[in-house]
C-alpha cells in the first residue's frame, strides 16, 4: 500500500467510533437538562419506553457517525497548492486551504483516540478564530507524514511513501521535563487562575443548586438553615487553610494532566512539543511564526531555579480578544540555561536589555484608586444585601488592604520597558515577574495616546499591536514614547525581515 496524498482518502475505519462518540456527546450536552428531569420524574411503567427511545437514539447516532465517516475525504491538490477536505451528511461542504497560509498543524490524542489507537490532526491558519480543519481519526505514521507535507509544501520528495517505510528526520530530544519539576511547577504557579476557576465553579454550582431547588420544590428556608449551621462549624482560618490546600492540589493535578511526559524535540529549524496525560498533544513551534516570547518567575520558582516560558503565535483578532492564551505554547519548569537555548532558537540570540523606561508615579495613584473603588463596590453590595453585621468583615478588609498595597508597590517597582536596536522587552508583574520580548519587525501597528489631564505632566500610554496580541506600557514619559514610536516605525518600514 502507498500513501499518496494527491488522491482523496478517508480516515481510519475506527473513525466511525470517533464520529459516533462526538455526535452522541453533542446530543447529550444539548439535552442534559430535559434528560435529567425525565430520569427524576420517570415512573416504573415508563422504563421500557424510555429504554427503547435511548436505544433508538444510539442507533441513529451510529448511522450518523457512519455517514460522517463515509463522506469525509481529504487530499492535496499539488497544482493549486491547496489542501482540500470534503465532509457533511445532509449539508455537504468542501474546504480548501492554501498551503502557504497554514499557520500550525497539531497532532493530538484524546482518551477515546488513545484506546482505539488513532490520532487527530488539526490545521490552523492565522486568520481564523478556530481550527480550519480537524481530521479526527488518522494513523500516527500517516499523521506525521501529512503534517510534514503540509508544513514543507514546497518539497515534493515525500509525496508518496510505502506503508512499511520509516519516516526519517533529523531530530533529537532538546528538553524533557521530569515529574519532580512538574510537581515544583504545580506548587509554585497559577494561583490566581486556580482561584478564579474555583470561584467560577462555586458560582455555577450554586446557581445549579438554586435551579434544582426550584425544579424539585424544596423548601429554601430549610436549605438556608443547613448552610448557616454548617458555616458555624468552621472558622475563617480553617476555611482559608482549606482553600490554600485545595488550590495547591488543583494546581498539581492540572499541571500533571496538561504537561505530563513533556518532551521538546528539535527538528530541522523548528521545535516539536509533545505533552499530555489523558489527551496527548503534539505541537510544532516554528520560530518564524512566534510573535511574542515571554518568561516569568516568582519568588518560590526562583528558589527552585525554575521558570515558565510562553511563545505566542499569530492568531485572529477574535481569538486575541476572547482567548488570550489559546495561541500560547507553554514550556513549564525550565532552568535559565534551557531558557537561553530556546531564546537562541526562536530569536537567534539572547536578548539584552537596552535603555530603560519607567512609569510615572501616577501608575501608583491609578492602581490604588482602582483597588479602593473595587473594595467600596463589594462593601456596598454586602451592605444592601442585608447579610448581617458588617463589622465581621473588618479583619478581611485589613488583610485585603495590606495584600493589595504590596501588590501595587511591587507591580510599580517591576514595571519597566527596555529598548535596544533588536528587541523590545517589557517587564511587569508583582508576584510573577514576566518579561515579554518582541522583535521590532513583528510590530503590525502602534498606538500612542495621552489624556488631556496628563498633558501638563507629559504622561502617556503606549500599545504595541502584534498578530499574537498586544503589549502595553502605561504612564510613561510621552516625549520618550513619541520618539520610540518614530524609531520603531522607521525600523518596520526599512526591515527586510517578514513578520512571520
Amino acid at each position: 500500500m502507498r500513501l499518496d496524498f494527491t488522491t482523496p482518502q478517508r480516515q481510519s475505519v475506527t473513525g466511525i467510533i470517533i464520529m459516533f462518540a462526538d455526535t452522541f456527546q453533542s446530543i447529550v450536552r444539548a439535552m442534559w437538562v430535559p434528560l435529567l428531569l425525565i430520569l427524576f420524574k420517570l415512573k416504573e411503567d415508563q422504563y421500557l419506553v424510555v429504554g427503547l427511545g435511548f436505544f433508538g437514539l444510539v442507533l441513529l447516532t451510529l448511522v450518523i457517525g457512519y455517514l460522517k465517516y463515509r463522506n469525509f475525504t481529504f487530499f492535496l491538490d499539488e497544482e493549486k497548492q491547496e489542501f482540500v477536505l470534503s465532509k457533511g451528511v445532509i449539508n455537504k461542504s468542501k474546504i480548501s486551504i492554501q498551503l502557504s497560509k497554514i499557520q500550525q498543524v497539531d497532532i493530538n490524542q484524546s482518551i477515546i483516540q488513545k484506546i482505539i489507537g488513532v490520532y487527530s490532526l488539526d490545521i490552523d491558519t492565522a486568520g481564523t478564530d478556530k481550527k480550519e480543519i480537524s481530521i479526527r481519526a488518522i494513523d500516527q505514521k500517516l499523521a506525521l507524514l501529512l503534517k510534514e507535507r503540509l508544513l514543507d509544501y514546497g518539497d515534493k520528495e515525500s509525496e508518496i511513501l510505502d506503508e512499511n517505510q520509516e519516516i526519517k528526520s533529523d531530530t533529537k530530544t532538546f528538553l524533557k521535563i521530569s515529574y519532580n519539576t512538574l510537581f515544583k511547577v504545580g506548587i509554585t504557579s497559577n494561583y490566581g487562575r486556580t482561584i478564579a476557576l474555583l470561584i467560577t465553579f462555586a458560582i455555577t454550582l450554586y446557581q445549579s443548586f438554586k435551579d434544582a431547588i426550584s425544579t424539585f420544590e424544596i423548601d429554601e428556608k430549610q436549605v438556608d438553615t443547613v448552610f448557616e449551621r454548617g458555616a458555624g462549624f468552621f472558622s475563617a482560618g480553617i476555611l482559608i487553610f482549606g482553600l490554600l490546600v485545595l488550590v495547591l492540589l488543583i494546581n498539581i493535578v492540572r499541571t500533571f494532566i496538561k504537561h505530563f511526559d513533556f518532551v521538546m524535540i528539535k527538528q530541522k529549524q523548528s521545535l516539536v512539543i509533545t505533552a499530555g496525560l489523558f489527551a496527548k498533544k503534539n505541537t510544532l513551534l516554528n520560530p518564524d511564526k512566534v510573535q511574542i516570547t515571554s518568561y516569568s518567575q516568582n519568588y518560590f520558582q526562583k528558589k527552585f531555579r525554575i521558570l515558565d516560558m510562553n511563545m505566542k503565535q499569530a492568531s485572529s483578532d477574535e481569538v486575541k480578544e476572547q482567548k488570550k492564551k489559546s495561541n500560547a505554547i507553554e514550556v513549564p519548569g525550565c532552568n535559565t540555561e534551557e531558557r537561553d537555548e530556546i531564546l537562541k532558537i526562536i530569536l537567534g540570540k539572547i536578548p539584552e536589555k537596552g535603555a530603560q523606561y519607567r512609569s510615572n508615579f501616577r501608575y501608583l495613584i491609578f492602581r490604588t484608586f482602582s483597588a479602593v473603588a473595587f473594595l467600596a463596590a463589594i462593601l456596598t453590595l454586602l451592605h444592601y444585601s442585608e447579610i448581617g453585621n458588617m463589622t465581621i468583615y473588618i479583619p478581611l478588609v485589613f488583610v485585603y488592604l495590606c495584600l493589595i498595597s504590596c501588590l501595587i508597590y511591587f507591580g510599580y517597582k517591576n514595571h519597566a520597558l527596555y529598548v535596544n536596536q533588536d528587541f523590545i522587552i517589557k517587564r511587569h508583574g508583582a508576584w510573577d515577574v514576566e518579561h515579554e520580548i518582541i522583535e521590532p519587525h513583528k510590530i503590525q501597528s502602534i498606538t500612542a495616546k495621552q489624556y488631556f489631564w496628563h498633558k501638563s505632566s507629559d504622561v502617556g500610554h503606549l500599545i504595541l499591536h502584534t498578530a499574537a496580541g498586544d503589549v502595553d506600557f502605561r504612564f510613561g514619559n510621552f516625549t520618550h514614547i513619541k520618539q520610540l514610536v518614530n524609531y520603531w516605525l522607521y525600523q518596520v518600514e526599512t526591515s527586510k525581515e517578514n513578520w512571520m
